[in-house]
């Protein structure tokens, strides 16, 4: 790496061997006073753009979005208590003697696993008080946790976290405060003395964060289409997210100098190959349930049950809109009563004063 790329601004990031050095100043803009990190936004974004995509295609699997809200906003609630709370859990020591720092979310940490156990355990539980379905609702929400993840990672980008060892890849990259963090901080977190992973702060790394927001895309992608033509059981393109996830965070966690380790395992890269397996024993055993069943097995949305659900939750919508129609053009005669009794009581007393 040349001289031009050691001892970079804090706030410098570059990518050597493709020639590119910019500003990634992690907050994005202040408001009376508050600072903004693109690492809330960018997630905050992810998790929008996650739920117009799932609200969209909701009556596509027979739910009724009125219905499921409830549960979407309980999901994202369970998610980033649960994604937090699993990162402190395995992170205790570096929380254990200022506990108020657990509530400060702007800098980061935050783990996608518990992330996700906190969305379905929550979100879960709401759908069967609301009683939406759970799997072609799970459907939904595996390719809205993809949408969220692929945008959401940048956020790591502007941090300068979540990267991985040394690298020549054309891919490879550096900033200031990975500089920083690797020769002041690095040989004393987990990673480095339980794995004993060597890292230079003169090198570039491996873009992890890159590598899985690419990933994520791919998979959305794929999960979509899948979706629209080649569905078969409820729950099918859930199971596929997670082997999907699991199969990339298993090899790319492999890089990454910032793991939460256990011993000589390194946690979320442990979980993702258990996953990955499970969720292909699943796939296939119950694509082979369903293939028996044949005729007999039909997906949510194609039951009468589904269609009868979304037939009244239209009707209600448009009584609805009925109501606002009519007390719209009630208000409106009202408005235009009370001009015209205004307007005939003024030519009464200019006619008086005349």
């Amino acid at each position: 790496m040349t001289e031009e790329y050691l001892n970079l601004e804090n706030h410098q990031v570059a990518f050597p061997e493709l020639g590119i050095k910019l500003n990634a100043d992690p907050t994005a803009f202040s408001i009376f006073g508050f600072n903004v990190q693109w690492y809330g936004l960018l997630i905050t974004i992810g998790m929008i753009l996650a739920i117009i995509y799932c609200f969209s295609q909701m009556k596509r699997y027979g739910i009724d979005p009125d219905r499921a809200i409830d549960a979407v906003i309980g999901g994202i609630v369970g998610g980033i208590v649960g994604a937090r709370l699993y990162y402190v859990i395995l992170e205790w020591d570096q929380y254990k003697d200022n506990i108020a720092s657990i509530f400060n979310l702007r800098l980061g940490g935050l783990a996608i696993y518990g992330g996700i156990i906190g969305a379905l355990l929550v979100g879960g539980i709401i759908a069967k008080i609301r009683k939406v379905k759970l799997l072609p609702l799970l459907d939904l929400v595996g390719q809205g946790f993809l949408i969220g993840q692929c945008v959401g990672r940048w956020g790591n980008f502007f941090n300068q976290e979540a990267f991985g060892c040394n690298t020549d890849s054309v891919f490879g990259m550096t900033g200031g405060r990975i500089q920083s963090w690797i020769a002041s901080s690095y040989t004393s977190t987990q990673c480095y003395n339980n794995l004993q992973v060597e890292l230079d702060p003169s090198l570039p790394v491996h873009p992890c964060f890159l590598y899985e927001s690419l990933w994520c895309l791919a998979g959305f992608i794929l999960l979509a289409v899948t979706a629209r033509k080649f569905r078969k059981f409820d729950g099918q393109i859930f199971l596929m997210y997670i082997a999907w996830y699991g199969l990339g965070r298993s090899f790319i966690e492999g890089l990454r100098t910032d793991s939460l380790v256990i011993g000589s395992i390194r946690v979320s890269q442990a979980l993702a190959i258990v996953c990955t397996v499970a969720a292909v024993m699943l796939l296939v055993i119950c694509g082979l349930k369903v293939k028996r069943m044949g005729t007999d097995y039909r997906l949510y949305c194609e039951t009468e049950e589904s269609k009868e659900l979304l037939r009244k939750a239209e009707e209600a919508r448009l009584e609805r809109k009925s109501k606002k129609s009519k007390t719209e053009k009630t208000a409106s005669v009202k408005e235009a009563d009370e001009n015209k009794a205004n307007n005939e009581t003024a030519e009464a007393d200019k006619n008086e004063e005349e």
